[in-house]
């Protein structure tokens, strides 16, 4: 069962990065990212209460408390790095990247989990690194200098979100997975607006047109589901499996860029997204 949310995560995932590269088009990155955790956030609880595991936060450890509020602060950093990457690069491009984490999520899980390693995940493993090598383009034109800044936040994201999949893993083995989702959640809400407040961006939302407000409100509700199945799945699956199905969302991105956003792929990434996603899919075997 634990597959499917995996499989779900990564559909609402995929979704997810599209409506945020609209909404975020004309908003500071950071501004965006708040607003959209109050969406998540509001969710998150709705989800607790409708479960019903809300009376079940006196009964978490010490232990449990650290690693969720830790993954919060992963996971706010890198969502950080990772809309300011969609904001100034191309959604195929900073996508794939963002999906490496996959490598390091794999190996940290193989190391500080005890997850086991297989011919299959060592290929696996391979196959991403050389798909996510493949589908960077970097500009030709040099026209600016930030033309190629979105890699190195494109990088801080993947990196982040693999410490998050680790110490969430940790800190949700104690508690329902929806009540983990929701304290995490408020980690990263605070977060986001002390980012926002210390470079000054709150004023720029009285700018904000109702196109954009529409998109980051159906981006957060879509990042809400996209979370919701992850960490059911991660506290009941495979850390090593169930972050690579997760990063199918891949696809599901690029299908949309492709349609919505008239981003196309030439042929050296599509081979490296065929790497990806042979990749991801032998973990299944």
């Amino acid at each position: 069962m634990w597959v499917l949310y995996a499989f779900g995560s990564a559909f609402f995932a995929g979704i997810t990065a599209i409506l945020a590269k609209i909404g975020i088009k004309n908003i500071d990155s950071n501004l965006a990212t708040a607003i959209r955790t109050i969406v998540i956030l509001i969710f998150s609880w709705l989800m607790v209460f409708i479960v019903g595991s809300f009376n079940t936060i006196s009964e978490l450890s010490t232990k449990t408390i650290i690693f969720l509020i830790l993954s919060g602060l992963a996971t706010g950093l890198s969502w950080l790095c990772y809309f300011k990457a969609l904001q100034i690069g191309n959604v195929n491009k900073v996508t794939p990247i963002d999906k490496s984490s996959t490598i390091l999520t794999m190996i940290l899980a193989m190391i500080f989990l005890g997850e086991k390693i297989t011919l299959l995940k060592v290929i696996s493993i391979i196959l991403i690194g050389i798909g996510t090598y493949l589908m960077i383009e970097k500009k030709e034109d040099n026209k600016q200098t930030k033309d190629n800044k979105w890699l190195i936040f494109a990088f801080g994201s993947a990196i982040f979100a693999s410490l998050t999949s680790i110490l969430g893993k940790v800190g949700i083995e104690g508690v329902e997975s929806n009540l983990g989702t929701a304290i995490r959640t408020i980690v990263v809400l605070i977060m986001a607006w002390i980012v926002v407040f210390v470079t000054k961006k709150q004023g720029e939302i009285k700018s904000i047109d109702k196109k954009s407000w529409k998109f980051l409100l159906l981006s957060g509700l879509t990042t809400g589901l996209s979370w919701l199945c992850y960490y059911k799945a991660l506290q009941d699956g495979e850390a090593s499996i169930v972050v690579p199905i997760d990063k199918l969302s891949i696809v599901i991105t690029i299908i949309f860029s492709y349609i919505v956003l008239k981003e196309k792929l030439n042929k050296k990434s599509i081979i490296g997204l065929i790497g990806i996603v042979t990749g991801t899919l032998l973990l299944l075997v």
